[in-house]
């Protein structure tokens, strides 16, 4: 579903806060009924290439995946940790209520379908890992959304290589 990007208005209050979550650390829950199609909010931070999130990550001590990075299809980065809105504490889930799109080099969290009032938002992160997905690293990407079809990992499933005829 692809609509056009409009930003609320200044004075439009936020239809959302931030909290506490059930799911991991802070979550954006819904201050009101979002409809679908509804954009939420741009993600904003710092673009920065996908080197400079390597460098950031490992200077900061941590996994690439606790970071607030939004990788971009032109290969650059949006660091939402710096410069960045509330919209860096979507966590993840394997049954999202929202979802990220790209929009020239933006990127907008649209609501998938009716979001009601104190539900979490949520969107599946579909993080990509071109290393091996062994359990170690299953484990660093764990998935804690407890929907019935979790799949274990914020991780996107590794494509399969075709074999070839002949």
């Amino acid at each position: 579903m692809k609509t056009t990007p409009s930003q609320p208005s200044s004075t439009e209050p936020a239809c959302f806060e931030v909290r506490r979550s059930t799911i991991h650390g802070n979550g954006v829950f819904a201050t009101r009924d979002i409809d679908p199609g509804e954009q939420i909010v741009e993600y904003t931070g710092e673009r920065i290439t996908a080197d400079e999130s390597a460098e950031r990550a490992e200077a900061g001590g941590g996994p690439v995946n606790h970071t607030f990075f939004f990788s971009l299809a032109d290969g650059m980065v949006i660091d939402g940790g710096r410069g960045g809105n509330d919209s860096r504490f979507i966590n993840h889930s394997c049954e999202p209520n929202c979802e990220a799109q790209e929009d020239e080099g933006r990127v907008f969290i649209y609501a998938l379908h009716p979001i009601m009032r104190d539900e979490e938002l949520k969107y599946n992160y579909a993080l990509i890992y071109e290393e091996r997905h062994t359990p170690a690293v299953k484990k660093a990407f764990e998935c804690r959304c407890g929907a019935p079809t979790c799949s274990g990992t914020m991780l996107a499933p590794k494509k399969r290589k075709r074999a070839r005829a002949g």
